[in-house]
């Protein structure tokens, strides 16, 4: 069994290119693979591997300028999740695209999971999911708004135009593990919004202490390895792959349907793509097998 820890903190790197190849060589040598994030604003990621080997790199992680409060969410996995180890430079960790937000200034009021559902069934507040469409698709929590973003960067937007009618309401939002909710709640305060409260550790961090006779929350949790997602108690999800087309999550009675071609199409995308796109995805997909014919990796996959 394979520990997968995901993990964020908001802290001040003046150099962060200096940090990436120790960072890399840590993970690297100690079987760990996944994708962790570096920018200004602190490091943001997924990483699996040996319980060990994730013990050595969160060591590691605590080292690093302000990080010694870091904290993280486990769950298990039976088989790895990811392909490679990827330690990548960004601009931001998670992207807003509003540079006046600064969630080591002000974030909303931390609500811990045991709490959560009191304050999402409370008839002046509004439940706010601040994932993308496509997560909220699978599962969310009763009563949630679902913005319909496609990325993090149209959020601020959304909000602008829609907070006219949640005017003297509390604010509840949440997100996959917690860090989206550190500069969406930064930015309702920056909006006026007085009371704001964010779910202490996330969607993950629910599922994992709140148990299913108690839960409001419904569906699968999206998460972006190739577990796809995940139920009560951090388990596998019912979506258990992707569409290698749209990035879709998909379920087995998905894939029954007859619009699914793997690599190809789902129903979701069936009619969103051009016959040379499908063309070029069925090559890809030709690829692929040919790959797993002789026992190989095809990261294009």
């Amino acid at each position: 069994m394979l520990t997968v820890a995901a993990l964020y903190h908001f802290t001040r790197f003046d150099d962060p290119a200096a940090l990436r190849g120790p960072l890399l060589s840590v993970c690297q040598d100690h079987g760990v693979r996944g994708t962790l994030l570096l920018a200004r604003e602190g490091i943001n990621g997924t990483i699996a591997g040996p319980a060990a080997g994730i013990a050595a790199v969160l060591d590691h992680i605590r080292a690093l300028p302000g990080c010694s409060a870091l904290e993280w969410k486990e769950s298990p996995a039976e088989t790895m999740p990811f392909a490679r180890m990827k330690v990548r430079l960004k601009r931001e960790i998670v992207t807003m695209g509003q540079p006046d937000v600064d969630p080591t200034a002000a974030v909303g009021r931390y609500v811990a999971p045991r709490d959560w559902n009191a304050l999402i069934s409370a008839n002046d507040v509004v439940v706010i999911d601040t994932r993308n469409d496509y997560e909220y698709a699978i599962g969310s929590f009763a009563r949630a708004i679902d913005p319909g973003t496609r990325s993090f960067r149209d959020f601020p937007a959304w909000w602008r135009a829609n907070a006219d009618q949640f005017a003297g309401k509390r604010v509840a939002m949440f997100c996959t593990g917690g860090i989206r909710c550190e500069k969406s709640t930064n930015f309702l305060l920056g909006e006026g919004v007085p009371e704001v409260f964010h779910l202490q550790g996330g969607i993950l961090k629910y599922l994992e202490d709140v148990p299913a006779s108690d839960s409001l929350w419904r569906g699968d949790c999206f998460v972006f390895d190739q577990r796809v997602s995940l139920t009560y108690g951090l388990a596998q999800g019912a979506h258990d792959g992707l569409c290698h087309a749209c990035r879709r999550p998909l379920s087995p009675d998905d894939r029954a349907r007859p619009e699914y071609e793997p690599g190809v199409q789902c129903h979701h995308c069936a009619t969103e793509y051009s016959d040379a796109d499908r063309a070029r995805f069925r090559e890809r997909q030709r690829q692929v097998e040919l790959a797993e014919a002789r026992g190989t990796s095809h990261l294009g996959g």
